[in-house]
Parts: C-alpha cells; sequence; structure tokens
C-alpha cells in the first residue's frame, strides 16, 4: 500500500510585510511632514526650543519613511522557508538561497531569545533556526550558506536569523511543528536563550 507523504511546510516571511511596511512609511512622512512645518511656521507652543525640536523630530521621520522608499526592495522581498521530507530550504529570490537535505545535518535547532525591551507594546522575541553540519565537508558544498556559520554566538553550526518576531504570528509553534514531522531525531526542540533588550 503506498503511503502519501506529508505535504511541505511552507513558512512565508514576508507575508504581511508590505502592507506593514506602507503603513509605516506613510504614517512617518505624514508625522514628518506635520513636525517640520510645525516647527519652520511657528505652529508650535514653547517658544524657539520646542520649535527646533520640533523639525528634528520631524526631520527624522522623514528620514526613516524615505529609508523605507530606497529599501523597499529589500524590505519586501519574497522570502520563505520550506520545511520537507527531503530536507529544509531557504528561498531568497534575491540571493542566497540554499538547500540542505536532512542526512547532511547532526543536529537542527529552534531558538529564541525574548525581547523584554520595556517599550515593546507587543511580546516578541528573536527567532533563529540553527543547523549542525554530520560531517567537515559540509562547508566546502554550501559555500552560499557561508555568511550564516557560527553567526551570533552559534558555534560549529549555522544560524539563519528571522529577527524580532511578534508572538501572534506563531512562527515558533510553526518552526517547531514542521521540524518534529521532518527532521526526525536530529531535531533538538526549542532553545531559550534567555531574553534581551536590544536587537538580539
Amino acid at each position: 500500500m503506498y503511503l502519501q507523504q506529508p505535504p511541505p511546510m511552507v513558512i512565508d516571511l514576508a507575508q504581511g510585510v508590505a502592507k506593514k511596511s506602507a503603513a509605516a512609511i506613510v504614517v512617518s512622512t505624514a508625522l514628518g511632514s506635520v513636525g517640520v512645518w510645525s516647527g519652520l511656521t511657528g505652529q508650535v507652543a514653547g517658544g524657539d526650543g520646542v520649535a527646533a525640536a520640533a523639525v528634528v523630530i520631524g526631520g527624522v521621520l522623514l528620514l526613516i519613511a524615505l529609508a523605507g522608499v530606497l529599501l523597499w526592495k529589500v524590505i519586501t522581498r519574497p522570502r520563505s522557508l520550506v520545511i520537507e521530507p527531503a530536507g529544509v530550504r531557504w528561498i531568497d529570490p534575491h540571493g542566497g538561497s540554499w538547500e540542505v537535505a536532512w542526512p547532511e545535518l547532526a543536529a537542527v535547532a529552534v531558538s529564541r531569545t525574548v525581547n523584554r525591551n520595556p517599550r515593546k507594546l507587543v511580546p516578541s522575541a528573536m527567532v533563529r533556526l540553527d543547523l549542525f553540519p554530520a560531517d567537515q565537508g559540509f562547508r566546502q558544498r554550501h559555500p552560499e550558506m557561508e555568511p550564516l556559520w557560527e553567526f551570533h554566538r552559534v558555534r560549529d553550526g549555522y544560524r539563519l536569523p528571522f529577527g524580532d518576531i511578534p508572538d501572534s504570528h506563531a512562527l515558533v509553534p510553526r518552526l517547531d511543528e514542521g521540524l518534529r514531522r521532518f527532521a526526525g531525531p536530529r531535531y533538538r526542540g526549542v532553545c531559550d536563550e534567555g531574553f534581551t533588550v536590544g536587537l538580539f
């Protein structure tokens, strides 16, 4: 009797990014424009110091909006992780794509660091996928993965960072489910690496 393999788990990391980025650019442009206009035309109470501060803050917001526009293709580029019976693949049409078969890996894990920045309104964590080669020839076979080698505190392995992910996106449970389904005994589970109040 033929047993059908379970379908691959595809995690789209770019889902919703374009809408959120566009909203952030619009809001930054609007607030920045109001700040600069109010400061330059004296439409703020508190004197010259407050007016200058409004111009500076408005200018910073406009710079953020401009950076978003200039980096639009980079920010919104399609990126996805595929976890399947054969192995794991990272798909990035703008470069950096790679593919690894399960037998090439001695271990795989999901690592996360809870972000406890008191200014954050939404709970989040820095989430990474850690891959540990099964043999010393792995690096020679996968030069496209070299930027991930021993990235940010991982030793003798590769770390693919997904960034600061809100808990509501459920990325960690999805990664955990996919790796439990396909990676077999090499999957080490979710490793908590404490907490942070910064980027990592």
